[in-house]
């Protein structure tokens, strides 16, 4: 796999039957230990959609106990902040959706900050997702949010910056492969609905902000018709795709559609800035290529 790996989340880690917890950990443990052998800085995603959660303490205790140096979490849920104080956890929280047309508004983005991470000067705040796979296909339920993506980015982005974070704490969107028209072969990656990605990624390029993608092999291996299992698993024994346009040689599907981002954002002025991709189906394995 290319570039550096930096996070590996994974599904809520509690579960109403003692086997099936005790299996996840395992799980768990086995993944934490196979990435601390390659120097990998292991990420969890923290969602608290689910019953019988473990406590906001709790769950930071387990990241702590095992190792896991980075949280992903979905809100900005104080408990879970008032957990992460003084831990050294280095965190990506998002703007939920919902929130995204309020933040329109540059007052708002301004308490939001206040509110939300200057409350919270010994949490390790890394980056900020504002809105998840919104897309502007309008048969898609996110398309209603897609009008308010940019604006709000700015906003907090402007916010952040006024209290002297924009260093520390970077923003951005997470983007996802199906924003992508097409993806096959990589090089000829391209957004379907240009007018609403360009603005997007030129503003994260011109600030040296990070792009986030989340990328789905198992959606990938489900649309072709070879259904080449192996590539999408990343046990391929050699090369599988050769580009034609390149010449790049791919053993997994992953890096192929990783590559299909790179090239839509190239079309739009993104060149090869930095892409984060942060969710890999039930993995949702972490990667930043580097420039």
């Amino acid at each position: 796999m290319r570039g550096e790996i930096t996070k590996i989340p994974l599904h809520s880690l509690r579960n109403i039957h003692k086997t099936r917890m005790a299996s996840m950990l395992l799980l768990l443990g086995l993944l934490v230990n196979l990435l601390m052998l390659t120097d990998a800085n292991v990420g969890v995603c923290n969602g608290r959609l689910g019953d019988n959660l473990p406590s906001e303490q709790e769950t930071v205790a387990l990241y702590r106990s095992n190792g896991i140096s980075r949280m992903r979490i979905y809100d900005p849920n104080s408990a879970t902040l008032d957990a992460l104080r003084d831990t050294g956890i280095e965190l990506m929280m998002d703007v939920p959706n919902r929130d995204l047309e309020g933040l329109t508004d540059p007052n708002a983005a301004r308490a939001w900050v206040r509110d939300n991470i200057q409350r919270y000067p010994n949490v390790k705040f890394k980056y900020i997702a504002v809105g998840n796979e919104v897309d502007p296909d309008p048969s898609k339920y996110t398309s209603r949010y897609k009008n308010y993506v940019l604006p709000a980015m700015q906003n907090v982005h402007n916010a952040l910056r006024d209290v002297g974070l924009d260093n520390q704490i970077k923003v951005s969107t997470a983007t996802y492969t199906g924003l992508l028209r097409d993806a096959y072969p990589p090089s000829q990656g391209a957004f379907k609905d240009n007018g609403f990605a360009e603005p997007i990624v030129r503003f994260l390029a011109e600030n040296k902000l990070p792009i986030l993608a989340n990328i789905y092999p198992y959606f990938g291996y489900l649309g072709d018709p070879n259904k080449n299992l192996p590539y999408a698993l990343f046990t391929a024994q050699g090369t599988v795709v050769t580009d034609p346009n390149n010449g790049l040689q791919y053993s997994n599907l992953f890096d192929a559609m990783l590559d299909a981002h790179y090239a839509a954002q190239a079309r739009v002025g993104g060149g090869m800035w930095r892409l984060l991709c942060q969710r890999v189906d039930g993995l949702r394995i972490m990667v930043r290529k580097r420039q």
